[in-house]
C-alpha cells in the first residue's frame, strides 16, 4: 500500500511537471485561498484561542466575567462582581484554601503609564507601561525568571523596599540583555526602585494588549509611586483576581463559597450599612471563569469581527476550490484517451480515482505550502491594519505549529473537496471511447458540473461584494458624521504630571506654566489643556442632579477639566452663555459649562440653564453653577449619542467637597491640544523639548495629530471595510476566471458546431450572442441565488454596522453591476474568439 502511494505521488508530480501552466495557475489560486484563511486563523488563534504562556493554564480561574475599567466599576446589574477592593482580595485569599495561589492585578483595558529612568548612565526619562500586581503574581502563573528573581510575598507588604521586575522584551530591546540591569536602580515616577529580575522570555503579561507592560511593580508601592489614595480604600473596586485551584476542587462549590464570603465581607462594611443595602448584599455574587487566557478584554473586543472574517475567507476558499475543480475537469477531458487506455489495460476504476485524487492532494499540498508565504505576508498586513503604529503587539506573524497544522489540514480538505468529482467523472471513461472522437455522456456530465460551480462562484461573489459595499458604506457613514470638531493643524500631546512627581497642590501652577511655554512657540495659536480630548478612548463621569429638580434616570454625565482655550483648541463652539475663563480658578466659585444634551435631558424646553446649579446628588446638588452651553461634540466614539457632558475649570473642585486636595486625583489632567497657524512637521520634537524644559521627568507619553487620533477610533471599521473589499475583489477575480474558463472550454468543445453554423451562413454576431448567452444565463442564476442570500446575511452582521439594518439599493445595484461587468468580459473574450473561427478550420477540428 505504501509502495502504491509513493508511486501515485511520483506519478502525480510528473504529471504536474508536464503541465506547468496548469500547475502554476492552480497553485497560485490555492495559495490565495489557503493563505487568506491561514492569515485570518493566525490572528484568531493568537487572540481567541491561545492561552497565556504560563504553567498549566487549565487550572487557572478568574473571579468575575467582565472587563470593566478601571476604578469603582466591576459590578453588573445582577450583582456580579468582577473588580474588587484590596481588602476584599485579602479576605478572599485568607479564607479560600481551595486556591494554591490567588493573585491580584490592577484593572484596566491598558496598563498604567509610568516614567522610568535608569540611574547613573545619563538616560533621559521615558514614558513606559507599568503594571501593579500582588507579591505572589508570578508564582500564581508558575513563571521562572529569565534573570535575577521574581516577586515574593515579602515584596508585596507595606513598607517593603521598592522593587520592580522588567519585561524580557524591554530588557532585550532597550538594554541588549545587559545582566547589569538586574540589581540596578531605576527612577520610577521620580522614586528609586531596584530592578530585582527579568520576566521570562515570551511572557507578555496577564492579558493580550497592544502595549504590554515594561515594568511589574508591587501593589503596595502604588500609593508612593502613583500617588493614588484608593489602594486601601474598602469602597473602591479596582483589582482583577486570578487564582490557581488545587486538584480535585469542584468549581461550582467554590463559586458558591466565594459568593458567600463576598456577602459576609460586604455585610461588615460601612459602605453597605443600612437597610436599603440589604438587597444589594443579597444579590452580590462571583462567577468563576477560565483564567488560562488571562483577562479577556481584547478577545471580547475582536471576537465578532474575527469570526466574520473567517466566514468571508472561507467563502473565498470555496470559490478557489470551484476554480480548481473546473481546471481539473477540463484537464480530465484532455486526458480522456489516457483513462480509456488504462481501463482497457485492466486498471480498476477505484485505482484511477485514487491516482487522480492523489494528484489533487499533491496539488493542494503545494498550494498550502505557497499559502503559508501568503499567510505570513497577510498576517503582517492584518497586524498593521488592526494595530496601526503599535510595535510591541505580542502576536507573531510567523506561522505557529497550530497554524501549520491548520494550513496542512485545510490543504488536504480542499484537495478532497475539489478533487473527488473530477476524479469520479474522469474515471467513468469506457475503453471503447478511445475509438470514438468524443464521449458525450462524460463531457455533458462534466459540463453540467462546471456550470453549477460557476453559478455557485457567482452567488458567493455577489454576497462578498455586497458585504464589502456595506462595510465600506458603514465606514464612510461614521467618518462623515459631523463631530462638531476642527482637527485642522491640531496636535495632541499626552503627559502625566502625577508620574513626574507633582502633587495635587502643585498642578494648577504647572498648567499655567505649560500654557506660557507652549504659547511662546512660533506658530502656536491656542493651547488647550484637559483631562482627555474628543475621540479618545478615555472617560470619567458620574450621575448628576439639578438643584430643585427630582433625580432623573439615565443622567450619567461625563466630566472634563479644561482650561480657558480648550474649546477653541478642539473646535467646539459655545452656543449659550460663556465658556471657561482664565479668571475661573481655585479661588472663585466653581462653575461648569454643559453640552446641549445635558440641557435637553435635565431642563424643560425653553428653560434657561444659565445660573442653575447641579451636583452628583450624593452630598449636594449645588456643587457647580452652569455658566455656558456648548455643542454636542463627539467624545470616545461617534456611536455614543445623547451623551451628557459638563466641563469645569482646571483648578476648581466641587463646592463643599470634603475630600482633601491631596487625595483628589481629578486634579491631574493628561492632554494638551495645540492649534497652530500652519502645519508643523517638527511639532512633536518641540512639544517634547518644551515639556522637558519645564521638568526633565515630564515626558510626552503619546503624540498625535488630531486627525490621527480621530482616525484611530475607526480602526476596526477600517479593518473590516478593507478586508471585505480585498476578499470581495479576490472572489470576483476568481469567479471571473472560472466563468472565462468554462466559456472558453465550451467554445473548444463546440468548435465543429460553430464551424457548421458559420458555413451555413451564420453571422459572427449571432455566434457571439450564442456564446454570451450561456455566460449570461450562468451569471443570472448566480444572481438569483446570491441576492436572497446576501439579504439574509445582513441579519447576522447588522450588529457590526451603524444604523444599517438592510442592504442599501445602491450597494446592491453596484454589486450586481460589478459582477455583470466582470461576467461580460469573461464571456466576451472566448465569444469573440469563437466568432473568429474559420469554417474550414472548424470542420477539420475533429
Amino acid at each position: 500500500m505504501n509502495t502504491n502511494l509513493i508511486q501515485d505521488v511520483r506519478y502525480a508530480l510528473r504529471q504536474l511537471r508536464k503541465t506547468p501552466g496548469f500547475t502554476i495557475t492552480a497553485v497560485l489560486t490555492l495559495a490565495l485561498g489557503i493563505g487568506a484563511n491561514s492569515a485570518i486563523f493566525t490572528l484568531v488563534n493568537a487572540v481567541l484561542m491561545k492561552n497565556l504562556p504560563v504553567a498549566d493554564p487549565k487550572t487557572l480561574v478568574r473571579l468575575g466575567n467582565h472587563d470593566d475599567c478601571c476604578v469603582a466599576g466591576g459590578t453588573s446589574d445582577n450583582g456580579e462582581y468582577s473588580l474588587f477592593a484590596t481588602n476584599t482580595y485579602e479576605q478572599l485569599k485568607k479564607n479560600a484554601p481551595e486556591f494554591e495561589e490567588l493573585a491580584a492585578i490592577q484593572a484596566g483595558f491598558t496598563f498604567r503609564p509610568v516614567t522610568a529612568r535608569r540611574n547613573g548612565n545619563g538616560e533621559l526619562a521615558r514614558s513606559v507601561m507599568g503594571e501593579f500586581v500582588s507579591g505572589n503574581y508570578f508564582r500564581t502563573f508558575g513563571l521562572n525568571p529569565q534573570a535575577g528573581r521574581l516577586f515574593t510575598d515579602t515584596d508585596g507588604v507595606q513598607g517593603a523596599p521598592m522593587v520592580a521586575v522588567m519585561s524580557y522584551q524591554k530588557w532585550k530591546n532597550d538594554y541588549s540583555g545587559d545582566p547589569a540591569v538586574v540589581g540596578s536602580t531605576f527612577y520610577i515616577n521620580t522614586k528609586p526602585v531596584t530592578v530585582v529580575g527579568i520576566a521570562p522570555a515570551g511572557y507578555f503579561g496577564d492579558r493580550l494588549v497592544s502595549t504590554p507592560p515594561d515594568f511589574y511593580l508591587p501593589i503596595e508601592t502604588m500609593p508612593v509611586l502613583a500617588n493614588v489614595a484608593y489602594v486601601h480604600d474598602p469602597d473602591e473596586n479596582w483589582l482583577y483576581i486570578v487564582g490557581r485551584v488545587k486538584p480535585g476542587v469542584q468549581l461550582g462549590a467554590l463559586q458558591a463559597k466565594l459568593s458567600g464570603l463576598l456577602r459576609q465581607i460586604f455585610a461588615k462594611s460601612e459602605t453597605f450599612s443600612g437597610p436599603h443595602h440589604d438587597e444589594l448584599i443579597a444579590k452580590a455574587h462571583i462567577v468563576l471563569t477560565p483564567g488560562g487566557g488571562g483577562i479577556q478584554w481584547m478577545q471580547d473586543e475582536y471576537a465578532s469581527h474575527l469570526h466574520l472574517l473567517m466566514w468571508i475567507s472561507g467563502a473565498v476558499l470555496l470559490i478557489a476550490c470551484a476554480n480548481i475543480a473546473n481546471l481539473l475537469l477540463v484537464r480530465g477531458m484532455a486526458r480522456k484517451a489516457e483513462m480509456c487506455l488504462r481501463t482497457a489495460l485492466g486498471a480498476a476504476r477505484s485505482r484511477i480515482i485514487r491516482q487522480l485524487l492523489t494528484e489533487s492532494l499533491v496539488l493542494a499540498v503545494l498550494g498550502g505550502l505557497a499559502g503559508l508565504l501568503v499567510a505570513y505576508a497577510g498576517t503582517r498586513m492584518l497586524l498593521m491594519l488592526a494595530f496601526p503604529g503599535e510595535q510591541n503587539v505580542p502576536i507573531n506573524a510567523s506561522p505557529s505549529l497550530e497554524v501549520l497544522g491548520f494550513a496542512f489540514g485545510l490543504s488536504l480538505a480542499t484537495g478532497v473537496l475539489f478533487g473527488v468529482a473530477p476524479a469520479w467523472i474522469s474515471a467513468q471513461a469506457e475503453p471503447a471511447d478511445v475509438l470514438r472522437s468524443s464521449s458525450r455522456a462524460t463531457a455533458s456530465g462534466a459540463s453540467l458540473l462546471q456550470r453549477a460551480l460557476v453559478v455557485g462562484q457567482a452567488a458567493l461573489s455577489l454576497v462578498l461584494l455586497v458585504g464589502a459595499g456595506l462595510f465600506s458604506q458603514n465606514l464612510n457613514k461614521l467618518q462623515s458624521m459631523d463631530m462638531k470638531l476642527d482637527a485642522k493643524n491640531r496636535y495632541i500631546v499626552h503627559f502625566n504630571a502625577q508620574t513626574a512627581g507633582y502633587a495635587q497642590t502643585q498642578v494648577e501652577a504647572l498648567y499655567r506654566t505649560m500654557e506660557e511655554r507652549f504659547h511662546a512657540l512660533p506658530g502656536v495659536k491656542k493651547v488647550g489643556i484637559s483631562s482627555y480630548t474628543p475621540m479618545e478612548d478615555n472617560n470619567n463621569g458620574d450621575d448628576v442632579t439639578v438643584e430643585g429638580k427630582p433625580p432623573v434616570d439615565g443622567t450619567w454625565a461625563s466630566h472634563i477639566k479644561a482650561n480657558a482655550e480648550y474649546f477653541d483648541s478642539v473646535g467646539t463652539r459655545v452656543v449659550m452663555g460663556r465658556g471657561i475663563r482664565v479668571q475661573d480658578t481655585s479661588a472663585t466659585r466653581p462653575v461648569a459649562v454643559v453640552n446641549q444634551t445635558f440641557v435637553r435631558k435635565l431642563f424643560a424646553p425653553g428653560e434657561n440653564p444659565i445660573g442653575q446649579h447641579f451636583g452628583d446628588g450624593s452630598d449636594s446638588t449645588s456643587e457647580w453653577e452652569i455658566v455656558g452651553v456648548v455643542e454636542d461634540t463627539a467624545y470616545t466614539n461617534v456611536r455614543w449619542k445623547n451623551h451628557l457632558m459638563y466641563f469645569v475649570p482646571l483648578g476648581q473642585r466641587p463646592l463643599g467637597t470634603k475630600e482633601p486636595i491631596e487625595k483628589d486625583e481629578d486634579m491631574y489632567v493628561n492632554a494638551i491640544v495645540l492649534e497652530t497657524d500652519h502645519p508643523m512637521n517638527n511639532m512633536e520634537t518641540l512639544a517634547r523639548q518644551t515639556l522637558a524644559a519645564i521638568n526633565p521627568n515630564l515626558t510626552a507619553q503619546k503624540f498625535q495629530t488630531f486627525n490621527a487620533q480621530i482616525a484611530d477610533r475607526f480602526t476596526e471599521e477600517r479593518l473590516l471595510a478593507r478586508l471585505t473589499m480585498l476578499f470581495g475583489a479576490l472572489a470576483l477575480l476568481l469567479a471571473t476566471i472560472g466563468l472565462y474558463g468554462v466559456t472558453a472550454y465550451t467554445v473548444v468543445r463546440r468548435t465543429s458546431e460553430i464551424g457548421i453554423r458559420m458555413a451555413l451562413g451564420a453571422e459572427r454576431s449571432s455566434v457571439i450572442g450564442m456564446v454570451m448567452r450561456g455566460a449570461v444565463i450562468q451569471t443570472l442564476l448566480g444572481l438569483a441565488i446570491g441576492i436572497p442570500v446576501a439579504l439574509l446575511c445582513v441579519r447576522f452582521v447588522k450588529a457590526q454596522l451603524y444604523d444599517i439594518t438592510s442592504v442599501d439599493t445602491t450597494v446592491l445595484a453596484a454589486s450586481i453591476m460589478t459582477l455583470a461587468f466582470a461576467a461580460s468580459i469573461a464571456g466576451f473574450i472566448p465569444a469573440r474568439r469563437a466568432a473568429s473561427i474559420e469554417p474550414q478550420t472548424a470542420l477539420r477540428h475533429e
